[in-house]
């Protein structure tokens, strides 16, 4: 097949990337008129495998996370709640789901716990395999769920696997800087991390009468983890240009004070022109000069996904910026895949810009920028770390040697047709308009059973209403802090199953199982901070 590609100029050397996929994650649906459609992670694989960047990266099936690592940072009760919880008992836990904000916009429907194993799966394998430098980058379109708290379910997101992901970081490097280019704030992992020097977030996001309502100007952490949260609110219509003159200065003062051994990037896309829920202007190529800049600074980078509504344009952006990852940028001209007639009338790779008015003025910007450069003055460099051993695993052995029983596994070995008929795609699925719902179209897709759609809802049945606010009295952990608020999986060749577009060009020998997971599931040590301590409540909570 012809490349479908051009090298990316000043490139000095390829990096080694690490891409996570599952197969499954396109089964899921959160239920009828929801806005989040975890269908647009397949998309973006499908516009990846097509475009032949299999032959740049290694691909990797990660093993889901288990209720162990979940409780890493997760805890215990809550999640035992959503490993117990589905469609058709939802009905006897009626007091759980007012406790952990489970309902309305986080709904319980069919695999949601599996759902949120596999995502969280992958950011932990990724960051391991980081760590210990095997890859470079290392990429999982399927995390980013940035909102999700200790004890509570929020904004689409009921694990969050970026704070599981920096904890296994932690482990090896001193210091990780997390960076977010999400239209929203990411106040679960500023949270997390908000008492803590460890770890330093950066988020620049939409502010004012917009969910979580956190993320102030002043929320810049508190105690030991004072000035190493970072918070850039920004207003309406942001373009292109204006996004770059605050990003890249922002981020290379960053660099330079904090020094971070380890980076990740949450890519959320609904910070894109035309999103359904967004409200910026940023074209394909804005958002995704965020993801080349953080990459010229040479450190591990965990690249993990997020929000993102219009189905087409995220899967657009993300297979664009898979592509810097490893060097290239991809031609214009979308090649054919499965879901080819969706990126119609132009079937380009592209999202531009609209006519939206920039609410963000020069003055405005600017004086931001000064304000968070004087922030960052008061770190006084990077902070030090003292060194003790790693804590050995049983699975560290194993990991060293991940093809151990490589030997083990039988060459001809297939999936029943059965399994791969059980995967197939619903008719309607696909469904990214305004009007799912109307004229009897109603997917009650089921990720067991995708090709079923049952009258009584296999979902929960239930319409997305918004955001709804936190109940503060009814959730054993405080929130908004600061001023403003077992088993191994199958080996599972996802590049060559029934599911892939026929005659595409794979590389049969291009995915690889990560059979041997290298996650720990030790807690890291946060200079004394107790990873599941919530830090002192403040005034303001998500709304």
């Amino acid at each position: 097949m012809s490349e479908k590609w051009n090298p990316v100029e000043g490139e000095s050397s390829k990096k080694r990337v690490c891409y996570f996929f599952d197969s499954d994650i396109g089964g899921f649906h959160y239920g009828p008129g929801h806005p989040m459609k975890p269908t647009r992670i397949r998309m973006c694989h499908s516009l990846v495998m097509n475009y032949g960047l299999y032959k740049r990266m290694e691909i990797f099936r990660a093993k889901p996370a288990t209720k162990r690592e979940m409780t890493q940072f997760h805890s215990d009760e809550y999640i035992d709640f959503l490993s117990r919880i589905t469609p058709s008992n939802m009905s006897s836990y009626v007091k759980e789901q007012y406790k952990y904000n489970v309902g309305d916009d986080c709904p319980v429907f069919d695999g949601m716990f599996e759902y949120c194993s596999i995502s969280a799966g992958g950011s932990m394998e990724g960051a391991a395999r980081l760590s210990r430098d095997k890859c470079d980058i290392a990429v999982n379109w399927a995390g980013g769920l940035h909102h999700a708290k200790k004890s509570e379910a929020s904004g689409f997101c009921y694990v969050n696997d970026i704070v599981l992901g920096i904890l296994e970081l932690l482990r090896y490097h001193p210091r990780v800087l997390y960076i977010d280019i999400d239209v929203h704030h990411g106040d679960g992992v500023e949270e997390a991390f908000y008492t803590t020097d460890r770890v330093m977030t950066c988020s620049f996001h939409k502010y004012g009468e917009y969910f979580p309502g956190t993320g102030e100007l002043r929320d810049v952490g508190i105690s030991k983890g004072k000035y190493y949260a970072l918070n850039f609110p920004l207003r309406d219509g942001i373009t292109d240009e204006n996004y770059q003159s605050v990003f890249e200065p922002v981020i290379r003062q960053v660099m330079e004070t904090y020094d971070p051994s380890a980076v990740v990037l949450q890519c959320g896309t609904d910070s894109l022109s035309g999103d359904k829920l967004g409200c910026f202007n940023l074209s394909m190529r804005g958002h995704a000069n965020c993801v080349k800049f953080v990459k010229s600074f040479n450190k591990p980078l965990l690249m993990v996904g997020g929000g993102g509504y219009t189905m087409r344009n995220v899967s657009r952006a993300w297979a664009f910026e898979t592509g810097l990852a490893t060097g290239v940028e991809l031609l214009p001209d979308i090649p054919m895949n499965e879901y080819y007639e969706y990126f119609g009338p132009t079937y380009e790779l592209d999202v531009k810009p609209s006519n939206m008015e920039d609410m963000n003025t020069q003055g405005y910007l600017d004086r931001v920028r000064n304000i968070l450069s004087e922030n960052l003055r008061h770190q006084g460099g990077p902070p030090s770390v003292q060194m003790q051993d790693i804590p050995r695993m049983p699975i560290d052995e194993v990991v060293e040697d991940a093809n151990a029983d490589e030997d083990l596994i039988p060459p001809n070995e297939r999936r029943p047709q059965r399994l791969l008929d059980s995967r197939r795609q619903a008719d309607g699925e696909l469904s990214d308009s305004d009007d799912e719902g109307e004229g009897g179209r109603r997917d009650h897709t089921s990720h067991r059973e995708a090709g079923s759609v049952n009258g009584n809802g296999t979902g929960s049945g239930r319409k997305f209403r918004g955001a709804t606010g936190i109940n503060l009295g009814s959730v054993n952990a405080t929130h908004g802090a600061g001023p403003s608020g077992h088993t191994t999986v199958p080996l599972v060749i996802t590049g060559t199953t029934s599911d892939e577009p026929s005659g595409m060009d794979v590389d049969q020998g291009a995915v690889q199982d990560s059979n041997a997971s290298s996650r720990s599931g030790e807690p890291a040590d946060l200079n004394g901070m107790a990873v599941d301590e919530t830090p002192p409540a403040g005034a303001g909570t998500s709304s």
